[in-house]
């Protein structure tokens, strides 16, 4: 994985631009510390930086190709295909990395070469003869583009973070970025940043651009079709379509481990990857994340019934790999708030960012590719909301049924069409749900479902995996977002999807013979968070200190007196804010981030 940058602008000569250059390169330096390359010219910039992972001595970018220059972040893992195929249309290549196999497969299909690739991507190709630049980026949005586009200007990066190092990119939030952080965060609407001169370059898009017209196009998206098969071919296909992804992403140049919960999605994963290792005479390193003394603070719930820990030695055990147990201090994980906030660029998943950013730290530094099980739950209905009927019915966001908690904290009027600009989000996604005139109220819901957690859910998740490793320089990979999966089980009928009643019921069918039943079986339980008291404490010391600012601007925007109370009692939220992970601390952990975030960037306020 790398990062990425470049510059395209008519009005000023840009090979005189050497410091923002630089100041753009440099924020990039996680995602990439192995090397650093760039083309400059006086209308354009192209800006990488490199993990080396396939073919470390052959693969600097950019790469050139006659007129066509790329940078690119990723791993296609059909490369050997796709280079067999242009082999065949007269193609010979110098290097064994996919950035040359993606670099000449848009030689050959121009944008129609994304429908080739399966893969992880996000990448730039800049025409020096007609002065053009194609941006093009992964189905299910794995890897991040940003991009700025003023007047004559566009500006393209992996992180907002960059973006805001270009000249003429203002750190301003208007009323829809408040109403991004406050109505519908950590999540954001797909397209959209918090910031208003930064917008996203869709999942499945691509987009042309030359001398300040843009143009934006898509060249996959979910369709509703017939499902033919039965329950017991539904199974053997499931096994098939995970095991060959789990496969072709173990391929890597440099040792690759995996995140091992003790649940179903990771345990999948690591026998997959134990066993093709074991067949290498090679032994798989799995890692899992704890938090000091949580065995003994830990509190049941509907949403996380039983502790990791119970699990994980058992399937690492009967997969014979060689476990890492990462403890993290609460007060280290109350800490890293602020860098997991910078490494998003914008407020986030509070401690469920920062544990991961403090994990992967450690991880890194043995591994610089792993495999963790993301995104299993939105794709086969692992999550409360797709069971519980009083919840699946409603007409709302599954995760954030009310506004209510999130208007509490705010001060009165403020925001006032907050709540016409949630609604409006998820009736948008609801609309571009592809459904058949066959569907049951049922199928139809579930599909509704599917793209709700997939455009919502699953799209905080991958931003929050790719941003808090990169920031580690850890290259972490994602088989279940593979898009063969993903389109198999959209239109999987609940019956089958849901098998013996269960949630993700197929796929646990898929691979009960590989594991121990009581894993296979085991309830969902979610991302391992803490519930220490050092740490509610901590964050409570922290919010009090940003309630004291008033030099702020985020202290005309609260509700003194509601804060106040969430702070003397913190387990008080009838509702949570956000999903299964965010409550009360989390609450006050996500009002942290935001007055930092605006203190790093001096961020201006536009409403």
């Amino acid at each position: 994985m790398c990062g990425i940058a470049g510059i395209l602008c008519d009005d000023i000569d840009l090979r005189q631009e050497k410091k923002m250059i630089w100041q753009v390169s440099n924020s990039l330096k996680m995602r990439g510390p192995d090397a650093r390359g760039e083309y400059v010219s006086r209308n354009a910039v192209l800006v990488h930086r490199r993990l080396s992972i396939i073919d470390p001595e052959k693969g600097s970018q950019p790469m050139r190709f006659g007129k066509y220059i790329i940078v690119y972040n990723g791993e296609i893992y059909n490369t050997d295909e796709v280079r067999r195929e242009l082999r065949f249309h007269g193609y010979v290549f110098d290097t064994s990395c996919d950035t040359e196999v993606v670099l000449k497969s848009f030689h050959l299909w121009q944008e129609h070469c994304a429908e080739k690739l399966n893969g992880i991507f996000a990448f730039a190709i800049y025409n020096t003869d007609t002065e053009e630049v194609f941006l093009c980026r992964d189905r299910i949005g794995v890897k991040p583009l940003f991009y700025s586009h003023k007047g004559s200007m566009l500006a393209f990066a992996s992180r907002i973070d960059t973006l805001l190092k270009v000249k003429g990119v203002e750190p301003v939030c208007d009323e829809n970025g408040l109403n991004e952080i406050f109505m519908l965060g950590p999540a954001k609407t797909i397209g959209k940043t918090v910031f208003r001169d930064i917008k996203e370059l869709p999942p499945a898009s691509y987009m042309y651009y030359k001398h300040g017209k843009l143009s934006v196009g898509t060249y996959w998206q979910l369709e509703a079709g017939e499902f033919s098969d039965n329950e017991s071919q539904a199974e053997e296909n499931i096994h098939y379509l995970v095991t060959d992804a789990i496969k072709r992403q173990l391929v890597s140049d440099v040792p690759v481990c995996t995140f091992l919960s003790g649940g179903l999605d990771s345990s999948i994963i690591s026998k997959v990857a134990s066993d093709y290792m074991a067949d290498r005479n090679s032994v798989l390193d799995t890692y899992s994340v704890d938090y000091v003394d949580n065995d003994k603070y830990f509190k049941s719930s509907l949403f996380q019934p039983n502790k990791d820990s119970d699990y994980i030695g058992l399937i690492s055990d009967y997969i014979d790999s060689d476990h890492h147990n990462i403890v993290l201090s609460n007060r280290d994980v109350a800490d890293a708030l602020v860098d997991s906030t910078f490494a998003r660029g914008c407020p986030g998943f509070t401690d469920v960012d920062s544990s991961l950013l403090l994990f992967c730290k450690e991880v890194v530094k043995s591994h610089k590719v792993a495999l963790s099980g993301e995104c299993a739950d939105e794709i086969f209905g692992g999550y409360p909301w797709y069971h519980r009927k009083e919840i699946l019915f409603e007409d709302t966001f599954p995760w954030s049924r009310t506004t209510d908690v999130r208007h509490s904290i705010l001060a009165d009027g403020f925001l006032k069409h907050s709540d016409e600009y949630a609604r409006n989000a998820y009736l948008q996604t609801i609309k571009k749900t592809s459904t058949l005139d066959t569907d049951s109220k049922t199928e139809k819901r579930m599909r509704e479902m599917f793209v709700l957690n997939m455009d919502w859910f699953m799209q905080t998740l991958l931003m929050r995996k790719d941003a808090m490793s990169m920031e580690t320089s850890l290259e972490v990979r994602v088989p279940f977002c593979d898009y063969r999966i993903v389109e198999y089980a959209y239109n999987m009928p609940w019956s089958i999807k849901a098998y013996n009643g269960r949630e993700k019921g197929i796929l646990r069918k898929a691979f009960e013979n590989e594991l121990p039943e009581i894993i296979t079986w085991r309830k969902k339980s979610p991302y391992p968070k803490t519930f220490n008291p050092e740490y509610i404490q901590t964050v409570i010391d922290m919010t009090r200190a940003v309630m004291e600012d008033k030099s702020c601007p985020l202290y005309d925007m609260l509700n003194k007196t509601s804060v106040a109370d969430l702070i003397d009692n913190p387990d008080s939220l009838a509702e949570p804010w956000y999903g299964q992970l965010m409550r009360g601390p989390q609450v006050l952990a996500y009002i942290v981030q935001i007055y930092v975030w605006i203190k790093k960037y001096n961020v201006e306020f536009d409403v």
